[in-house]
């Protein structure tokens, strides 16, 4: 009678585990073409140019004084000389905080913007997993291998679900971004 019970255990364990169903999304995708993620790249992209126009301000007033310096040294009073020597190493050490603390701080506002789409996106696809039935979900971005033929793809349905158009996809996504980031380097040429 033990045994019988044992096997009967076994068989259920094993018809449990077999009807789990499997599902996979390809989160990054999702994320990367959500529409408030060009809200996100619009503020990122904002910020990057004021960092470089703040910095090119910077360079400009070093490579200013760095010629005054040169052209003027020969006439200047030993007192003159060590203040605008001075003078060019402060500017030389702000340009350098300056390079540090703005690779920091926009590098915290991309994960501050980013982080509530993400967020979003991860509660959708969760719920819509609970919906379809999916005991494991998994991302195609970190899958090795998978049978197509025994996992639900919920990356469609999670589309619709952010409001993403059917026709937008990262190539898509990526001809907009390149298009835009030409026509911002054309327009300072005009």
């Amino acid at each position: 009678m033990k045994k019988i019970f044992v096997i009967a255990l076994a068989a259920f364990a094993s018809l449990t585990v077999s009807a789990q169903t499997i599902g996979k999304v390809n989160f990054n995708e999702l994320v990367m073409l959500m529409p408030e993620m060009d809200a996100a790249r619009e503020a990122i992209a904002a910020s990057q140019k004021e960092a470089e126009e703040t910095y090119s301000a910077m360079l400009e007033e070093y490579q200013s004084k760095a010629s005054q310096y040169q052209q003027k040294q020969s006439t200047w009073t030993a007192a003159i000389r060590e203040s605008k020597e001075r003078e060019l190493m402060e500017i030389q050490n702000r340009i350098q905080e300056f390079q540090q603390s703005i690779s920091q701080e926009l590098q915290q506002q991309q994960a501050q913007l980013t982080a509530p789409i993400q967020e979003k996106a991860n509660k959708a696809v969760t719920e819509l997993a609970k919906t379809k039935g999916i005991t494991i979900l998994f991302d195609l971005s970190q899958a090795i291998y998978f049978d197509e033929s025994k996992v639900v793809d919920l990356t469609a349905d999670a589309r619709k679900a952010l409001n993403i158009p059917a026709d937008r996809t990262l190539e898509s996504l990526q001809a907009q971004l390149q298009a835009q980031a030409e026509a911002a380097q054309a327009a300072p040429a005009k």
